[in-house]
């Protein structure tokens, strides 16, 4: 088992910066694929951005050039910087985990983008 805490969401006016980070705990060797979900009330979750244990970065379109994610295999967390929030990316933020096939996910963090 994999157990996945996020943290760091929260309220940003439009225009501003958040970062969030998750914590990968429990069985955590031979993680492969750790990253970040995102969905919007009244919409499915979607891919924000991953990273794969040898180091390919994967990001949706909407968030490239705002959003940096990176991982740090000795503390088993990975991060996900947000620049320049527009009012679309609110939504709850979901770190994501792979693990021998098997996928994991956190609870859930609300990021908020208003004025």
């Amino acid at each position: 088992q994999v157990q996945l805490v996020e943290s760091g969401g929260g309220l940003v006016q439009p225009g501003g910066s958040l970062g969030l980070s998750c914590a990968a705990s429990g069985s955590i060797f031979s993680i492969g694929v750790m990253g970040w979900y995102r969905m919007a009330s009244g919409k499915q979750r979607e891919l924000v951005a991953i990273t794969t244990s040898g180091g390919r970065i994967n990001y949706a379109d909407s968030v490239k050039g705002r959003f940096t994610i990176s991982r740090d295999n000795v503390k088993n967390t990975v991060y996900l910087q947000m620049n320049s929030l527009k009012s679309e990316d609110t939504a709850v933020y979901y770190c994501h985990a792979m693990r021998n096939g098997i996928v994991y996910w956190g609870k859930g963090t609300l990021v908020t983008v208003s004025a």
